[in-house]
């Protein structure tokens, strides 16, 4: 699928944001990686100002976001009747990873740059990184194997996807996983830890 240059614009911006920083990059880079003229203006035709580029980037992987996590959920809903709570729960640990990994641009400006943006540090809490938390908290409440289960599934979401986020930032900034533990390692944990919330089985009474 060819890309706007308006898209152009975002991707290749964020991908010098992320590799040499917000400050670092000008405009005329921009513009160069994008395929257009460096110098001769033509970032100005789609937006005013570097700044509104980025502020453009966070809020449309923000938009993305929503409907990832919308398409996901219905999709693993879709799966109740005929996969395992094991398998749905790979799933889900597997594409909230691949979630983080995909946003690992988004992730490297959001450290070294936005604190001194705190308006766009809102739309990537509010637009990007709580949806994902909010949809793991919704899907454990939907599932029929944990309906009996009286938990604080808002704080087992933030222990889960906390979990999940974390495996990928460690990796991304230190540069390997946390205790060297492979990926399939990570989601088989995670899937027991999930599956150990389970209720306890009532016991038959002694006659």
């Amino acid at each position: 699928m060819t890309r706007s240059t308006r898209e152009r614009i975002v991707d290749e911006a964020l991908r010098l944001f992320a590799e040499r920083g917000y400050s670092a990059t000008s405009v005329a880079e921009i513009e160069a990686a994008a395929g257009l003229s460096p110098g001769a203006g033509g970032l100005y035709r789609h937006f005013k100002s570097k700044y509104e580029v980025l502020a453009a980037a966070m809020h449309e992987h923000a938009a993305r976001t929503r409907i990832q996590v919308a398409d996901s959920l219905a999709e693993l809903s879709s799966m109740e009747g005929s996969a395992d709570l094991e398998e749905r729960l790979s799933l889900v640990c597997r594409a909230g990873l691949a979630k983080v990994r995909e946003e690992s641009e988004l992730t490297r400006v959001f450290f070294r740059d936005l604190s001194q943006f705190p308006e766009l540090v809102a739309v990537v809490r509010e637009g990007l990184l709580q949806p994902m938390f909010d949809a793991i908290t919704g899907w454990f409440r939907a599932q029929p194997e944990y309906a009996e289960a009286d938990l604080d599934w808002t704080g087992i979401g933030a222990v889960l996807g906390g979990a999940v986020v974390h495996y990928r930032l460690f990796q991304e900034t230190v540069g390997e996983t946390p205790g060297h533990a492979e990926k399939d390692q990570f989601v088989s944990a995670w899937v027991r830890l999930a599956v150990g919330l389970l209720p306890a089985p009532a016991h038959a009474p002694v006659s």
